[in-house]
């Protein structure tokens, strides 16, 4: 069988939806149960449903053939996958936020609250800007609310829940969307159908 790492939550709702499209339906993910593991043997596929963070993991040690996974975890990540195909689902985007008055100070360090410390340490990098990292992994919003950092860096998608803490978007880093990856000794010893699967996954995803 071949074995696909799939995101638990809503993305991994919507990619259900597309590879049903696709003729690789797996009607007994939808009942109300706690199974992480389902086949549909006539298909030939095995889901494997993981933690969001976790897929390209499965997906790079070959524990998952291939897997569908936020373009921000491969930033943050850099795992040795094959990244096959833009699904154009799960779209956002990483931001610079910072509260509504905001002003930087470009003489001192900028303190930055994120959980992406990859993407943040390049970005600014790339601009020459010394900065302190603070790694968090939840409630990020509150680091400036509190005087922990000046800014954080962090998924934005519709911008509510910055708003609603009296924050707004700085800069935007990099527009981010959900992605098929391939484990790379899979895609050679699979490749006929897995570039099946990308093909037929191009002719219905959202335009």
């Amino acid at each position: 069988m071949l074995n696909i790492a799939l995101p638990k939550g809503r993305l991994g709702d919507q990619v259900l939806s597309l590879f049903s499209q696709i003729g690789y339906d797996c009607g007994g993910i939808y009942e109300n149960d706690r199974r992480l593991v389902l086949e549909s043997p006539e298909n030939n596929v095995r889901y494997l449903l993981v933690k969001p963070s976790d897929v390209a993991i499965y997906v790079e040690y070959g524990a998952a053939d291939i897997g569908v996974v936020g373009k921000d975890i491969l930033l943050d990540g850099n795992p040795d996958v094959y990244e096959l195909l833009d699904l154009g689902i799960g779209k956002c985007r990483i931001c610079v936020a910072g509260p509504e008055d905001y002003v930087e100070d470009r003489e001192s360090v900028l303190r930055v609250a994120t959980k992406f410390t990859t993407v943040a340490k390049d970005y600014y990098s790339s601009k020459n800007r010394e900065i302190e990292i603070i790694k968090l992994n939840g409630s990020i919003e509150l680091a400036p609310i509190l005087g922990l950092t000046d800014v954080i860096v962090d998924i934005v998608e519709s911008g509510r829940t910055l708003k609603e803490n009296h924050l707004k978007v700085l800069e935007t880093i990099v527009p981010i969307s959900a992605r098929l990856i391939a484990n790379r000794a899979s895609y050679l010893f699979h490749n006929e159908e897995i570039s099946g699967i990308c093909e037929k996954l191009q002719e219905v995803l959202p335009r």
